[in-house]
């Protein structure tokens, strides 16, 4: 393999294995967290339905509909479509995993009724953001079945590579405001309406916390990817 190829291939390589070892151990510990407190079960017995049309509600949001989607850790909120979507384990469960998630995907919508401007800019980055992994995928595959012809245009390709990469970790930055505080909100609003009791709060900002912790890896993988092609660059100078 060329320096060309080298290149392109094992810097990401190695960047991007010792990030999918931290992901999967982030991950995993996530789905023992929520396994554990999935047990913790409501004193009040509310579902993460009824306790994200109460917040809903509380918030004066009244276009927002809550829905269950089938996975597992699939819930999200949806800006377009105005819905609430919870997993099946969250939609029909009372325990304190439930709640955190259920109370989290309606922090975003609380975001978005309040209009939070980081959730706003992270909407405007989403095709820009899908665009850009588009690319460097295309980029990968052409080194891949053309790196001989294409070795003359290195120097362009990594300008491209940064430029898409820049975009990827802008978005994943962007991300982190966003999701905490959708947490911080959740948590806020759980404490203070009397939705859970003292061990059930902590055991529903535990799960939040990992839960952040893998957006905060992806977003240390999209920063020491872009480090990586800004050094290729200047090492090439």
């Amino acid at each position: 393999m060329g320096e060309g190829m080298a290149t392109f291939y094992w810097g990401p390589m190695i960047i991007g294995g010792v990030f999918m070892l931290i992901s999967w151990l982030v991950g995993n510990t996530l789905k023992r967290k929520f396994e554990k407190y999935s047990k913790v079960q409501l004193a009040n017995r509310m579902t993460g339905k009824q306790v994200a049309e109460k917040m809903l509600r509380d918030n004066g949001i009244y276009d927002v509909k809550v829905i269950a989607v089938p996975g597992q850790l699939t819930d999200h909120y949806h800006p377009i479509h105005k819905t609430v979507n919870l997993s099946e384990a969250v939609y029909n469960h009372a325990n304190a995993a439930a709640v955190a998630v259920a109370a989290h995907e309606c922090g975003h919508a609380v975001q978005h009724a309040n209009a939070f401007k980081p959730l706003e800019l992270r909407s405007k980055l989403v095709p820009i953001q899908n665009a850009s992994g588009m690319i460097m995928n295309i980029i990968v595959i052409a080194m891949a079945f053309a790196g001989g012809i294409l070795g003359a245009y290195i120097p362009t390709l990594i300008y491209v590579i940064i430029a898409a990469q820049a975009a990827i970790t802008l978005f994943a930055l962007i991300t982190l405001p966003v999701e905490f505080d959708a947490s911080k909100r959740a948590l806020a609003w759980i404490n203070s309406n009397g939705i859970v009791t003292a061990s059930e709060y902590d055991g529903a900002k535990d799960a939040l916390k990992w839960a952040a912790m893998t957006y905060v890896v992806a977003a240390l993988a999209a920063v020491a990817t872009l480090v990586y092609w800004i050094i290729v660059l200047l090492n090439r100078r």
